[in-house]
C-alpha cells in the first residue's frame, strides 16, 4: 500500500483515536526516503508496543499496522494478478524491456493509483491525512524512530515537513504528474526513467486498478476496515 490507503482506515475508524499512530503507518515508506539502511523491523517495534511514553507506543502500533497491511496486501490474489497483467501491459509498451523494470512498475502503479482513487473520491480523505500529519511534530516521530530502530537519523523530520509542504499525493489524480513521482521513484532506485509515451497508457491502468479496488482492499479474513468504496 502507499502512504493514504496505509492511514485511512485509522484515520476513519472510531476506534483509533490518535492521530500519530495513523500517520505513523507510513514511517517505513518514509524511511527509504531518508536511508534505506534504516529498517522500522516489526520485532523492533514490538518491543515498545507497551511503553510508558505514548508517543512512542503509538508510533511503533503505526509502524506494525504498516507492516501487518503490507503482508496481507501483496499476498492477495488480486494484487499478484494486477500486478503481473500490468507488468505484461508494460512490456507492450516498452518493447525490448523484459527485465524487473515492468513488475517494479506495476507493484508501485497499484499502490499510486489506489491512494488516487481514494482522493478522487472524495479530496477530504488527503486532506484529513495532512491534517493529521501537522497534529504531530515530525521531531517527535524522528525521536520515536531513533529508538526503535536504533540507527539515529537527523533526516526524518525534514524529510515529513517536505512531504506536507509538497502534497504530492494529490499529484495522482493527473497522469502526466503521476508520471513524474513514478520517474522519480525510477531515479531513487537506479532504474531507468519511463517514456512519456506511458501516460497515455496510465488511464487503462487506473480501469485495471479501479475494477479490482475491492479485491485488492479486502483482507483475507474479510474483515475490510476501509471507508465504503464507490459501486462503479
Amino acid at each position: 500500500m502507499n502512504f493514504l490507503s496505509h492511514a485511512i482506515p485509522y484515520l476513519t475508524s472510531p476506534n483509533f483515536d490518535s492521530p500519530l499512530l495513523a500517520i505513523s503507518t507510513g514511517i517505513p515508506d518514509w524511511l527509504t526516503v531518508v536511508d534505506r539502511k534504516i529498517r522500522a523491523r516489526g520485532k523492533l517495534a514490538e518491543r515498545h508496543v507497551n511503553s510508558t511514553d505514548s508517543e512512542l507506543s503509538d508510533v511503533a502500533k503505526g509502524i506494525l499496522l504498516h507492516i501487518s497491511d503490507d503482508r496481507w496486501f501483496h499476498g492477495t490474489q488480486a494484487f499478484v494478478e494486477t500486478n503481473m497483467e500490468l507488468a505484461i501491459q508494460l512490456r507492450d509498451q516498452l518493447p525490448g524491456d523484459a527485465g524487473f523494470r515492468p513488475s517494479f512498475v506495476g507493484h508501485i502503479l497499484i499502490e499510486m493509483l489506489l491512494d488516487g482513487l481514494w482522493i478522487r473520491d472524495d479530496r477530504s480523505h488527503a486532506e484529513n491525512y495532512y491534517a493529521a500529519i501537522r497534529q504531530a511534530p515530525p521531531a517527535t516521530i524522528e525521536r520515536c524512530v531513533n529508538v526503535i530502530t536504533g540507527k539515529p537519523t537527523t533526516k526524518l523530520a525534514a524529510v515529513i515537513e517536505r512531504f506536507v509542504q509538497i502534497q504530492f499525493l494529490y499529484d495522482y489524480l493527473d497522469h502526466e504528474k503521476m508520471l513524474m513521482r513514478l520517474n522519480q521513484v525510477m531515479n531513487r532506485v537506479g532504474l531507468p526513467a519511463l517514456p512519456t509515451a506511458i501516460t497515455g497508457w496510465l488511464p487503462e491502468a487506473q480501469d485495471l486498478v479501479e475494477s479490482r479496488r475491492r479485491q485488492l482492499l479486502t483482507p483475507p479474513d474479510d474483515a475490510n476496515h476501509f471507508p465504503p468504496i464507490p459501486v462503479i
